[in-house]
């Protein structure tokens, strides 16, 4: 994997925890779900690109 594509994991699991916090703490926020779904799919359409 690249350094960019591995920054992107990072930030896609950082995401998860922060959305993950902001849902216990003051309720689900379905825009905030789906930012991640969508960020999850292009981090994952990347490592599909590169492990070609």
């Amino acid at each position: 994997m690249s350094g960019s594509t591995k920054s992107m994991g990072v930030i896609t699991v950082i995401a998860l925890v922060v959305v993950t916090a902001y849902t216990v703490a003051l309720g689900s926020s379905g825009w905030l779900w789906f930012g991640w779904v969508v960020l999850g799919m292009v981090t994952m359409g990347m490592i599909a690109t590169r492990s070609r």
